[in-house]
């Protein structure tokens, strides 16, 4: 999932300053998840700022609407009407979201109520970790299940660099090394060969963003 994290109200205010009427969009997948994005936050939100604009002395109109999904058009479509009533829209989606927003949207400016933190997994109660950086070259079938572009502080993909110090890492003394982690892992799996395998360098230069993926079953056969 997507983790986020709330802005400051002052920063929140500062972008909203000069509107209006301004609409909350909540987005209820990933960050209502991680309570920074969804309705329950949406209406806090909206209770913040009014309180902080009415001790400005100033007179701001606040919606609120929350949907599945911002990063859909399926979702977002039905806001068309509403967002005409609107200066501007503070959403608490995701960078994603946001950006689909806007692009979906181009007459009306839409500002970021977080920032978007990272993909992760819930370690417990109200506490994420991140997992996947989506470097789109998955390397975990030969790792043991362990990202060493995610876990490890350089991102080395050929093993540890020369700092580890009894399997913790040097940037972190309180982390475990990733490399460490993965020897662990694919010795317990029976494994140990994969990880003398060297990994290519990475072709930086080939990379390009942002990235694009059509599901084969969509792609129209040539000339038709």
């Amino acid at each position: 999932m997507i983790v986020g994290e709330r802005k400051p109200m002052e920063e929140i205010k500062k972008m909203l300053a000069p509107y209006r009427k301004i609409l909350i969009a909540g987005c209820g997948t990933c960050v209502a998840v991680c309570m920074a994005g969804g309705e329950k936050e949406v209406g806090i939100i909206a209770i913040l700022l009014r309180m902080a604009f009415k001790m400005d002395g100033k007179e701001v109109e606040i919606g609120e609407v929350t949907v599945e999904r911002q990063c859909d058009k399926e979702f977002i479509q039905p806001l068309a009407d509403k967002l005409k009533e609107y200066d501007a829209v503070l959403s608490t989606a995701c960078g994603v979201g946001v950006q689909f927003m806007a692009e979906h949207y181009d007459t009306i400016p839409v500002f970021p109520a977080l920032n978007t933190k990272f993909m992760g997994s819930n370690e417990g109660e109200g506490f994420w970790k991140e997992r996947c950086r989506a470097c789109n070259a998955c390397v975990l079938g030969e790792t043991g299940g362990v990202c060493p572009v995610t876990i490890c502080a350089k991102g080395l993909l050929n093993g540890p660099c020369g700092g580890t110090n009894k399997g913790k890492c040097e940037v972190d003394k309180e982390k475990d090394c990733a490399w460490t982690l993965i020897y662990r892992k694919c010795e317990k799996l029976g494994q140990l060969d994969k990880i003398r395998e060297i990994f290519p360098p990475r072709k930086y230069s080939l990379q390009t963003t942002p990235g694009r993926m059509l599901y084969e079953a969509y792609l129209k056969e040539e000339g038709k």
